[in-house]
């Protein structure tokens, strides 16, 4: 089976921007990492939401390539976060987390899930993603996500999932908290020790850097002119990066910093409108013109043989 698979939260958001607010929307990060993925691969979504979850939910995310085989619906409510932003939106406010079903989770994939070759391990309890990939069969690339919540709760469980995935998706102060350095740099070199060959560092409206055996790769965020809700950005970036890898089925470096742009390109849609409005809208045109956007902004011509530059 070719495609990505996701296990995470599947969830209802209610989101207060300067924009505007929104109540109990399509939100959790396997939600915005499989939309994001879906336009560029199969993708195996593994979940659970609760007996008041919308069918329309369901019938949005089935139009795409994501199949719901692994998405459980238990008796009782579906994860709830409630949250605000304020002028700069750089942080959410939660100020509301009902768990519900959620609390009780545990991962359980479908025979034919467990050959997929790409694999998202959200940024659940650590335990349950070691779990997740006891169940695995022969993965080509393995990626987790994280949280401060268990890196400081569950650190030894965290760095013994660490131990057996390919590449690490953190922001920097998940990056500095895991890895005690105050350098986020320095802090992705530590992750790197502890069994990861790639860390990513999402870093918000500054963009994104990639660190891997091969050196360093940053890139700015897609320069956009309308930031409506922030929510599920960071979840949409790690979706088109790994349904981008799945698509061209390679995990070079040179395909890595394609990932990036790409990852880059699908969150800037998502943050131009609230919960999935903008991202289930992507066309091919408008993705291919953001990411050579991207590509243009990276290009500098080679400076001059000869320069004036004095030392002090």
């Amino acid at each position: 089976m070719s495609g990505v698979l996701v296990v995470g939260s599947v969830a209802l958001d209610s989101v207060e921007t300067p924009f505007g607010a929104r109540d109990e929307v399509l939100g959790g990060s396997a939600t915005y990492f499989s939309m994001a993925a879906s336009y560029f691969s199969p993708v195996q979504v593994v979940g659970v939401v609760g007996s008041d979850f919308p069918d329309s939910h369901v019938e949005l995310l089935q139009k795409r390539r994501i199949r719901l085989d692994g998405l459980t619906k238990a008796e009782g409510r579906t994860f709830r976060w409630k949250g605000r932003y304020c002028d700069q939106m750089n942080e959410a406010q939660t100020l509301d987390t009902e768990l519900n079903v959620f609390d009780t989770f545990k991962p359980v994939l479908p025979g034919d899930f467990r050959k997929t070759p790409f694999v998202f391990l959200g940024n659940i309890d650590p335990v349950l993603q070691g779990e997740v990939l006891d169940q695995i069969e022969s993965p080509k690339l393995v990626a987790a996500d994280t949280m401060n919540f268990w890196i400081n709760g569950k650190n030894a469980d965290l760095k013994a999932t660490l131990r057996r995935v390919d590449l690490l998706f953190v922001n920097d102060a998940e990056a500095r908290a895991l890895s005690g350095e105050r350098n986020t740099v320095s802090a992705a070199k530590k992750i790197l020790t502890m069994g990861p060959r790639a860390v990513v560092v999402k870093r918000g409206e500054y963009g994104a850097m990639l660190l891997d055996a091969e050196g360093f790769f940053a890139l700015p965020a897609y320069p956009t002119e309308k930031v409506c809700d922030p929510t599920g950005a960071g979840d949409s970036f790690a979706g088109g990066f790994m349904g981008f890898l799945a698509s061209v089925g390679a995990v070079t470096p040179a395909a890595l910093r394609q990932a990036v742009a790409m990852g880059t390109v699908l969150a800037s849609f998502t943050v131009e409108g609230f919960s999935l409005d903008e991202l289930s809208r992507v066309t091919l045109e408008r993705a291919r013109e953001r990411f050579e956007c991207l590509r243009r902004m990276m290009r500098l011509a080679e400076l001059p043989e000869r320069i004036e530059f004095q030392s002090i």
